[in-house]
C-alpha cells in the first residue's frame, strides 16, 4: 500500500487546472511556468498510480476520479489555510494578508468611502480585493480563494457566519419626465414589468428587487440585461425603461449628471442587508468581526 502523500503545491496545481481548464492559464494563476505545473500534476498522478487528467491539444478533461480528488483537494487546501490563519490570528488582529471578495453592487459605492481610513488605521493589513458576482464570491469563499465576502443578504451562502454592516433600501429609478408622475414612495403594483430593467443572473440584487416587489409575473417579463448598475442607469437615462437601485449607489452619486429620478420602493422587505460573511468555524472569526466593526464605522 502506498504511503505517498500529495504535497500542498501539487494539490494547488490540480485545483488551478480544474478552475481554469487550461494549462497556460492555470500556470499563470499559480505564478509558475506551464512546464512546472504540468510536471507537478504528472508527478502526482505517477505517485498515486492513477490518471486524473485526460490531455489533448484542445481539451483538458478530468476523469471521474480526478473530479473527486479535486473536491477533496479543495477541503485539504482550505484546512491548510485555516491552520496558517490560526497562527496569524494569535498575533496582531487585522494584520497580514486578507482576501475579500466584494459583489459589484457594493464595491464601487462602499469601498471608496472606507478604504482610505482602513489603510490609515490598519497599515499592517494587506487587503486583496476581488470583485465577483454573489454566486461566484460564495464559491470562492468555500473553495478557499477568499477569506471573507462582502455581499447582500438574503442569499444562499451555505455554512457561514456573518455580521450585518447596514440596511440598504431599494429605490425605483425612472426618467424625470415620466408621464405617470410617480408618488414620493412607489408601490410595487405601480411598476410596469414590461419596462423593468434588471441585472443579469448571478447578481443577488436582481433577486432582492423581484422579492421586494412580490409580483411573480415580473420574473418572466423583466429584462435581465444589465451588467452593472451604471449600465442600467444609462439605459434609464436614454428612456429605455426603469430599474431598481440600492440607496448606497444613490448616496454615492450614481445619478449625478443624469436625468434620472429615484424614489423609495414602498412596502415590506424593500431593503437588502449588507453583510460580511466567512466560513463557519474559521479561526479568524474574531478578526472578521473586528473588520465588520471597521466597515460599519465607515
Amino acid at each position: 500500500m502506498s504511503t505517498y502523500l500529495p504535497t500542498i503545491k501539487q494539490l494547488q496545481y490540480l485545483v488551478a487546472l480544474h478552475e481554469h481548464q487550461h494549462f497556460g492559464r492555470a500556470a499563470e494563476a499559480s505564478f509558475v511556468s506551464q512546464s512546472t505545473l504540468s510536471a507537478g500534476i504528472r508527478e502526482l498522478e505517477s505517485l498515486l498510480g492513477v490518471t486524473l487528467v485526460e490531455r489533448s491539444r484542445r481539451v483538458v478533461r478530468f476523469t471521474p476520479l480526478g473530479k473527486s480528488v479535486v473536491d477533496k483537494a479543495h477541503r485539504v487546501l482550505r484546512e491548510a489555510e485555516e491552520l496558517a490563519e490560526l497562527v496569524q490570528a494569535a498575533g496582531k488582529p487585522l494584520s497580514g494578508e486578507l482576501r475579500m471578495s466584494v459583489i459589484p453592487t457594493i464595491a464601487p459605492f462602499l469601498l471608496p468611502r472606507i478604504l482610505p481610513r482602513l489603510r490609515k488605521e490598519r497599515p499592517q493589513l494587506k487587503l486583496f480585493l476581488r470583485e465577483e458576482t454573489s454566486d461566484h464570491a460564495i464559491e470562492s469563499l468555500h473553495h478557499g480563494r477568499a477569506d471573507c465576502v462582502l455581499l447582500a443578504l438574503p442569499f444562499a451562502t451555505g455554512e457561514v457566519e456573518s455580521e450585518i454592516i447596514q440596511d440598504d433600501a431599494l429605490y425605483v429609478a425612472f426618467p424625470k419626465d415620466d408621464p405617470r408622475d410617480p408618488p414620493a414612495e412607489i408601490p410595487p403594483n405601480m411598476i410596469d414589468e414590461g419596462r423593468l430593467l434588471l441585472l443579469e443572473d448571478g447578481h443577488c440584487l436582481k433577486e432582492h428587487a423581484l422579492a421586494a416587489c412580490n409580483r411573480p409575473e415580473m420574473r418572466a417579463s423583466a429584462t435581465m440585461i444589465g451588467t452593472s448598475l451604471h449600465t442600467l442607469v444609462q439605459m434609464v437615462d436614454n428612456g429605455l425603461g426603469l430599474t431598481m437601485l440600492p440607496q448606497m449607489a444613490i448616496d454615492a452619486g450614481i445619478l449625478h449628471e443624469t436625468d434620472v429620478v429615484a424614489r423609495p420602493l414602498k412596502g415590506a422587505n424593500t431593503s437588502r442587508q449588507i453583510a460580511l460573511v466567512w466560513r463557519a468555524n474559521s479561526p479568524r472569526a474574531d478578526e472578521f468581526k473586528l473588520l465588520a466593526e471597521e466597515l460599519r464605522a465607515g
